[in-house]
């Protein structure tokens, strides 16, 4: 049930002037129920400051990484040691050398291809928003970004957009045309829907991602996590992570923490409205309680299986918050 956003949401504020081009605005959270083709696409020039090949340290801070597979021989550095005899003679550090008064080498390690790959949720749980936008909305701005960073660095990029239904996949390329895919697939699953019975769930769709995902990747995985499949999620996950390196972002909003102070709402799921009375204390209580619980069994899973977990509310800006976790360098 989502409260009822605005029908004429004022955007007026969404662009800001720079030499004469408009910017999408990164100050702030993104707005409305509906993920705009136009407003994803130019967070290209957004995603100039963020580099999502380099949050490895602050990932490994949360809940470790691991190196993706050779691509072949590259000259990436790794650091400096003290020559010995068989060393390679052209990779003498000739400056170390004439500071220490010992001859010392350069040592390389093998340069490496990550794909980065983002799986994007966008299921009927996620359309859902208290305040600003919809989590379809925030979770597809942040897809965008990590889309367009890792194409702006050079990787091949792809994924997986998906509902209570159906699922498209684009396959990783190191092109422009890949990310404009993704973008589709995000405006088309974002559209309203009325709620189905049945369907897939998280875990299935899991499943499918590790047929998808090439040893190696970069697998974002963005989604409210509102799953009630437990073990068969956590061992879709298990299977994933064993093959390439996966990054868990949750998508929240302040309405599923806590609930509104005590008073009377309208709330709707598109199709029907109902009242919300909060005045009854021990269910705001209760309400809160039970949401803590399920976070930190989330929490507690995902660092079981060493999968970082970035949290995002619908309320906060997306571009700073990838920033502290994959800061342009």
């Amino acid at each position: 049930m989502s409260p009822e956003m605005p029908r004429s949401p004022d955007y007026s504020s969404k662009y800001l002037s720079v030499n004469g081009l408009m910017h999408p605005r990164v100050d702030q959270a993104p707005r409305g129920a509906l993920a705009e083709v136009a407003d994803l696409i130019a967070l290209r020039f957004a995603a100039r400051f963020i580099n999502v090949t380099a949050g490895g340290r602050t990932l490994a801070h949360l809940a470790g990484s691991k190196r993706s597979n050779q691509r072949g021989r590259g000259v990436e550095f790794d650091e400096v040691r003290q020559y010995a005899a068989g060393d390679d003679v052209r990779s003498i550090d000739w400056r170390v050398t004439a500071r220490s008064g010992t001859a010392h080498t350069k040592l390389f390690h093998e340069e490496r291809e990550r794909p980065v790959l983002v799986a994007v949720d966008q299921r009927q749980t996620m359309k859902f928003g208290s305040r600003t936008c919809f989590k379809s909305v925030q979770a597809a701005h942040a897809a965008s970004l990590l889309l367009w960073s890792g194409l702006d660095r050079g990787e091949r990029v792809g994924g997986m957009v998906f509902d209570d239904h159906h699922f498209d996949d684009v396959r990783p390329r190191r092109s422009r045309n890949s990310v404009l895919a993704m973008i589709g697939h995000l405006h088309a699953y974002g559209q309203p829907s009325s709620v189905g019975t049945g369907g897939q769930d998280l875990a299935d769709h899991i499943r499918q991602l590790s047929r998808i995902a090439r040893p190696g990747s970069h697998t974002f995985i963005i989604s409210d996590f509102d799953a009630t499949e437990g073990d068969s999620l956590l061992e879709g996950l298990r299977h994933l992570v064993r093959r390439t390196q996966v990054t868990a972002i949750r998508i929240g909003d302040p309405l599923e923490q806590e609930l509104p102070v005590a008073g009377r709402y309208v709330v709707t799921d598109g199709n029907t409205k109902t009242a919300l009375n909060t005045a009854d204390a021990q269910l705001r209580r209760r309400f809160s309680e039970d949401a803590r619980d399920r976070h930190q069994q989330l929490v507690s899973s995902l660092q079981g299986l060493r999968i970082p977990l970035l949290e995002l509310s619908t309320i906060d800006p997306t571009l700073p918050a990838l920033q502290r976790v994959f800061p342009d360098r």
